[in-house]
């Protein structure tokens, strides 16, 4: 009798295992991507919402919040992670920022391969999905890198973090804990951080601000950089492809020109001298490029001009398959590319003298367009739920959502209720990226199934 019971249940768990399959491979990549992330949010929700994590009563819109902001790599709050939620919370976060920043399929990809498995036509189509890639790259190449320089980072930054935190006078557990969590969560540029005001105590300390603008630009910067220096290393390819190229032009000239804009003209730097005023300039330049959303100044403090500036490098954002956020610094780009062949009346559309193909500047148009649009869209309705807040501090809101960034003026905690869910469909919304976001809810199968070549940009 036993033997027959058991024998059902696992007839009813393949045939369960099968529909499940059969409902994966209906979907298209981008909507399989959707709704994975939708599940980790949820399972991470559910999870928050246990008693047994906190240290006091949270609500179920705040664990919410907190789940979304952490699987899609944010970093805004509206309860303090450190008093709401204990060891066992903060790890649960923790997790989430890991499969946020590095990517879900990811890490079942490197599984496979681990174990001599061959990834499979539908693992393959969603990766593709997921990052961005420059023809030439080997998807199993691509995804051995990423694990190990994601690794290999997190390890070196968690150590450098301890060091720094030690010599502060941190307590020997906590700076631990504390290193370990910091270390991943600037990799990923998730922001997520256990000290309530950021990093603002730590203004002046040189050594933490390198660290963790080094494990931040490593993050920004891409798997597609790391992946192509490797191989020049190693002799796979002898020069560099030419979006790694680009990702390493715009992101030295956006932060230059941030850190000379915010030391120049921030009347808070001022109070600072020397090299201090050069460290917490570039600070704040860096986290809002790379989407990190780590701060060493209070934002609420910073002057109209300067928080229009960090808007602007919060709306550029990161490089594309990378842990960070935002428009994508090949997507600025491709638009001033356009921008300046149209100027000059050139047929084609050339950067650095290489042609850039049509689809992709079908992309970056398109990609600029709907973040704008979301932009203005989630700003209306957030100055309606919320319309004691000032317009500027509502803007800047919703940029860092949608950029997955997180600074905030300190708006995040007084937020109504439907102001949270706004800010939650836009940070989910920033994470999945808006192409893909809208692909996965309007376009249709056989539209997706087209192939496409792709061109050395990515965008």
């Amino acid at each position: 009798m036993e033997a027959v019971e058991i024998h059902e249940k696992h007839n009813l768990w393949s045939n369960l295992r099968k529909r499940y399959l059969k409902f994966q491979l209906s979907l298209t990549p981008q909507q399989n991507l959707l709704y994975g992330f939708i599940s980790y949010t949820v399972i991470g929700w559910l999870l928050l919402c246990l008693p047994l994590f906190h240290n006091q009563p949270v609500a179920w819109l705040d664990n919410l919040f907190i789940a979304t902001s952490a699987i899609s790599t944010t970093g805004l709050t509206t309860v303090s992670v450190i008093d709401s939620y204990n060891w066992g919370g903060q790890f649960i976060t923790l997790l989430l920022i890991q499969i946020g920043g590095v990517g879900y399929m990811t890490f079942t990809s490197f599984i496979m391969l681990s174990m001599k498995s061959e990834l499979t036509h539908w693992h393959q189509r969603i990766l593709n999905s997921e990052f961005t890639m420059p023809k030439g790259f080997q998807i199993k190449d691509f995804i051995r890198s990423v694990i190990v320089f994601t690794i290999m980072i997190e390890t070196l930054g968690a150590i450098s973090l301890y060091l720094v935190f030690h010599a502060a006078g941190v307590d020997h557990n906590f700076a631990i804990w504390s290193s370990v969590y910091h270390s991943i969560s600037a990799f990923c540029t998730a922001g997520f951080g256990l000290y309530n005001n950021s990093f603002e105590n730590f203004a002046g300390n040189t050594s933490l601000n390198i660290v963790i603008s080094i494990l931040s630009i490593c993050g920004s910067l891409g798997f597609i950089v790391v992946t192509d220096f490797w191989n020049r290393i190693t002799g796979k390819v002898k020069v560099i492809s030419f979006t790694t190229k680009i990702i390493l032009l715009v992101t030295g000239i956006l932060s230059l020109a941030g850190t000379s804009m915010i030391y120049a003209f921030e009347p808070t730097v001022k109070s600072y001298h020397g090299i201090e005023r050069i460290v917490v300039s570039f600070f704040q330049a860096m986290t809002a490029l790379t989407t990190v959303g780590f701060n060493t100044i209070p934002i609420s403090s910073l002057s109209l001009s300067i928080l229009l500036v960090i808007v602007l490098l919060m709306y550029v954002g990161a490089s594309p398959s990378g842990t960070g956020g935002g428009m994508k610094s090949t997507t600025f780009v491709a638009l001033i590319a356009i921008m300046v062949s149209r100027i000059r009346a050139r047929r084609r559309v050339t950067f650095l003298g290489k042609t850039i193909p049509l689809e992709r500047m079908y992309v970056a148009t398109s990609t600029f367009m709907l973040y704008a649009a979301v932009i203005f869209m989630a700003t209306f309705l957030l100055t309606i739920t919320d319309d004691t807040l000032a317009l500027q501090h509502i803007l800047f809101e919703i940029t860092s959502a949608i950029g997955t960034v997180g600074l905030s003026t300190g708006i995040t905690s007084s937020l109504s209720d439907a102001g949270k869910a706004i800010i939650i469909a836009v940070m989910f919304i920033g994470r999945i990226g808006v192409i893909t976001f809208g692909l996965a809810i309007l376009a249709k199968r056989k539209q997706l199934d087209e192939k496409d070549e792709k061109a050395d940009l990515a965008v």
